[in-house]
């Protein structure tokens, strides 16, 4: 039993550093136009909250995770700890709180498929068919 359990703790290590250097496709709920890195730039770090003429609701994996960590360095160029001390300092000014943290990649889509204006970020290889993928990197 104690052999399986390290197994299974193993394969899931092993699948998650596999995520960790894919490239992250950016989805957003349905009839939400393509965009660029600039566009995802300012809505991450809250100094917009469109894309276009749409209304946007980013969404973040939670701190540690490796889509995360990739997502924020190549388009913020920042990792985990200055990316949540840059919205740190933005909340105690009074400039707005970080975007919305779900659990998984899982969760992400769920919530990008059905939620009008969403927008977040998968592995590639996670993007389903029919999906609305607005930026690749």
């Amino acid at each position: 039993m104690r052999k399986r359990l390290l197994l299974l703790l193993f394969a899931q290590l092993v699948a998650r550093g596999a995520i960790a250097g894919e490239p992250v496709a950016v989805i957003a709920y349905a009839g939400m136009p393509k965009t660029d890195v600039a566009a995802l730039q300012r809505l991450y770090t809250g100094r917009s909250v469109s894309i276009g003429q749409l209304s946007a609701v980013p969404i973040n994996l939670p701190v540690g995770h490796p889509v995360r960590q990739s997502f924020l360095e190549s388009l913020l160029g920042q990792n985990d700890e200055q990316y949540t001390a840059y919205w740190l300092v933005r909340r105690y000014v009074g400039k707005g709180a970080p975007p919305k943290e779900l659990a998984d990649v899982g969760e992400v889509l769920d919530y990008v498929r059905n939620t009008p204006g969403a927008v977040g970020y998968l592995p590639q290889s996670s993007v389903p068919p029919g999906v609305n993928v607005i930026f690749r990197r």
